[in-house]
């Protein structure tokens, strides 16, 4: 594995973090990309911790910034290769559409979903150049399943879904496989910046909202370990078998996805909607 080279997108926390230290464990040099470097102090001590902080970069990277994507591809050119990519960088934008301004809208597809694109065709000539290539498109359960309250976040994610599937049906050809990581609800921060969001006393959604938000909470307790998605990415990024498009991974999504597949939309409907009633 010496020698390898692989690209982690949003590794300041959650998912991405522990992605870093997975791959490198396995070997890997890891580009370690973030928003904000002031923010890898957490990731240095858990790459000193576990013996690998001499197989992690850190870089500097706005996966919304042309400028940002621009001083990547510079970089890139002093790299011998890249072998993997995973784009992990994302936000949540919570709240009801009625309620959200196009400017949020636009502010969560940049980053969950042009932000991936402009990343991964930064990267894709080098891959081509070496005739191979793995990009692991870090999804969500939300990416096949639509949920109330999260209709910027969902719309992103299912657009990405679309997107990699035709990404991994052009890049065949090139032995660059692309792949989909559908987690369930797992113990990240990516929801932080959601419950404020939600919690407009004056809106006509509002018992509704609160209906949600307990929901959620009810449903902590039982948010997985994000070490598992980390795990799921270091094995795709190490198999020797070409990985398949999609991973579902966590409590209950497998379940989920399948149900929506082979029951009637109607009665998924009734059966949400009686669950959240306010």
């Amino acid at each position: 594995m010496s020698n390898k080279i692989a690209i982690v997108t949003g590794s300041s926390s959650g998912f991405g973090l522990l992605a870093v230290i997975e791959l490198a464990l396995k070997g890997f040099t890891v580009m370690a990309t973030m928003r904000d470097t002031n923010k890898a102090k957490r990731l240095l001590e858990l790459a000193t911790e576990k013996g690998v902080i001499e197989s992690i970069q850190i870089h500097q990277l706005d996966v919304t910034s042309t400028e940002s994507i621009n001083e990547l591809r510079k970089k890139l050119n002093d790299e011998p290769s890249v072998d993997v990519l995973v784009n992990n960088a994302g936000v949540a934008v919570g709240g009801f559409s009625e309620e959200l301004s196009l400017e949020e809208y636009r502010r969560q597809f940049d980053t969950n979903f042009f932000g991936v694109i402009a990343v991964t065709n930064t990267v894709l000539p080098f891959m081509r150049a070496k005739g191979q290539g793995r990009i692991i498109n870090i999804s969500s359960i939300s990416g096949r399943i639509g949920f109330p309250g999260l209709s910027a976040y969902t719309a992103s994610k299912h657009a990405l879904e679309g997107y990699s599937e035709s990404l991994r049906l052009e890049l065949k050809p090139f032995r660059i496989d692309v792949s989909l990581i559908e987690p369930g609800s797992y113990q990240t921060n990516i929801w932080s910046s959601v419950d404020p969001m939600m919690k407009n006393a004056d809106s006509p959604y509002h018992s509704y909202m609160e209906s949600i938000l307990k929901e959620i909470d009810n449903g902590k307790a039982e948010h997985g370990n994000p070490k598992e998605v980390a795990k799921l990415v270091a094995k795709l990024a190490t198999q020797s078998k070409t990985p398949n498009l999609r991973y579902p991974i966590g409590k209950g999504t497998k379940l989920n996805t399948l149900l929506k597949n082979i029951l009637p939309w109607r009665l998924l409907e009734d059966i949400m909607i009686k669950k959240l009633k306010p």
